[in-house]
């Protein structure tokens, strides 16, 4: 026995009891600390993983957004189509903020707000589609020499902004995986950089069959009346 443990008075710790008892203390609080940090990882990791994943099958699908890319591409090539989908994402950035300051939700429930936003979106898009259909009808040489891409990209901006549909959709689609209003940021620009890249997939490709569309003649009116159809689209739905 330690001489020095057998001298101390009863129901006295020794240095030995007390450095252990420390000791022992500081693991298991910093084991229990790591633990959960680790089981949190893991949550984030799983979540934006099904996130991911359920994005990508989302984006592949053709909807307005993605045909206003394609008919900007084919109509005045692949610089207006690219400008556009920069514009078409930045309205996706604009969107994610919103609902993380809670302003979508004030949207959605809002009938009078709903409506602006919805009616607006047509009447812009009815813009478009006017203006496409009294430009010239060799749409290479005419339509994409006098439009600026400045101008392309902030066409793609308002279209997407002026959706109420997609206000709605990240109300739905976001809070499904997000745990807390700070992650909604993290989760937005996965969404946008995924988006962007289906974007800019897709411009390539209509790139390639945008020559053929502008050697019919008045070609220019089919694209017109695709901005007029994305109007009367919007228009229509609920």
């Amino acid at each position: 026995m330690n001489e020095s443990a057998a001298l101390a008075p009863a129901g006295t710790p020794t240095a030995h009891t007390t450095d252990s008892s420390k000791a022992g203390d500081r693991p298991v609080a910093y084991v229990q600390d790591q633990a959960l940090l680790t089981e949190s990882e893991r949550s984030m990791t799983s979540r934006m993983i099904a996130f991911t994943l359920a994005s990508l099958a989302l984006v592949v699908i053709p909807g307005p957004n993605m045909i206003f890319i394609v008919t900007r591409t084919a109509a005045q090539g692949l610089r207006a189509g690219l400008a556009s989908a920069l514009g078409i994402e930045a309205g996706t950035l604009l969107h994610v903020a919103t609902a993380a300051l809670g302003v979508a939700a004030l949207i959605a429930t809002s009938p009078i707000a709903f409506g602006v936003v919805k009616y607006a979106g047509v009447a812009y898009l009815v813009y478009l589609g006017v203006k496409t259909l009294r430009g010239p009808s060799t749409t290479t040489t005419g339509v994409a020499q006098k439009t600026s891409l400045g101008r392309l990209f902030v066409d793609g901006a308002v279209v997407n902004a002026l959706n109420p549909k997609v206000v709605l959709f990240f109300l739905a689609f976001l809070p499904q995986f997000t745990r807390s209003q700070g992650e909604l940021p993290v989760f937005g620009a996965v969404f946008f950089v995924l988006a962007l890249a289906v974007d800019i997939a897709f411009c390539f490709a209509a790139n390639t069959i945008g020559p053929r569309l502008n050697r019919i003649s008045n070609g220019h009116r089919w694209f017109a009346s695709i901005y007029l159809g994305l109007g009367l689209f919007t228009a229509l739905s609920s």
